[in-house]
């Protein structure tokens, strides 16, 4: 971020303690600071560090955990405008979050990992919702329905991770289970497909008949 983008953003806000922290926090997710080591890295007062972390965790902004006796925070990446913040202030582009399957093979708006996953012919069913879809309450970002080999699954999450720069929660299974559990509304699949969510792969149109 160039200094003159920081001079901007510092206008928007009412404080430059709490454009610091969005600073840190965004541009390290995944990574948690302690009071008085955050003070040293943003070069602030503890006490207005303090009143800033109150007020970003009251919005949900960020987390915080006790361990080592320390009160440690750090970005919350299910925060509702997790993504929008971090292009503000991480300076990386998110993911085009509304995109149908027939404009993704186009699209070169659309995030690379989306395209990777339709030429994975093994695949069936690609769903996504939870964190991936704004304003939605999936408590699954990714639903995968298909043979796909655990480890190339592994390496292909951890690759829209890090575009996405964020821990994602997902679920793999086989195409019969997944037809089952449909046909008879398991809770867990419901939950997922009666929230808000876009659906990237379906092969036989199985959820058109939902």
């Amino acid at each position: 971020m160039t200094k003159k983008e920081v001079t901007t953003i510092d206008g928007l806000f009412s404080s430059k303690t709490r454009v610091k922290l969005l600073n840190l926090f965004f541009n390290n997710p995944g990574k948690a600071f302690y009071v008085r080591e955050i003070t040293r890295l943003i070069d602030e007062q503890i006490n207005s560090v303090r009143r800033e972390l109150s007020n970003m965790l009251s919005v949900g902004v960020i987390t915080s955990d006790n361990a080592d006796n320390k009160l440690y925070y750090e970005v919350n990446q299910r925060y509702e405008h997790y993504s929008p913040f971090r292009e503000i202030f991480a300076g990386t582009s998110g993911a085009q979050r509304t995109v149908s399957k027939s404009e993704q093979a186009s699209d070169a708006k659309a995030p690379s990992w989306t395209k990777k996953l339709l030429n994975i012919k093994a695949l069936r069913v690609v769903v996504i919702a939870g964190a991936l879809v704004d304003g939605s309450a999936s408590p699954v970002d990714l639903l995968i329905v298909g043979a796909i080999p655990t480890v190339k699954l592994k390496l292909l999450i951890d690759e829209i991770e890090k575009e996405e720069a964020r821990e994602l929660h997902y679920s793999q299974m086989t195409y019969d289970e997944f037809y089952y559990r449909l046909s008879v509304r398991d809770k867990f699949i419901s939950e997922i497909i009666n929230n808000k969510h876009e659906v990237i792969i379906d092969t036989d149109q199985v959820l058109d008949r939902v």
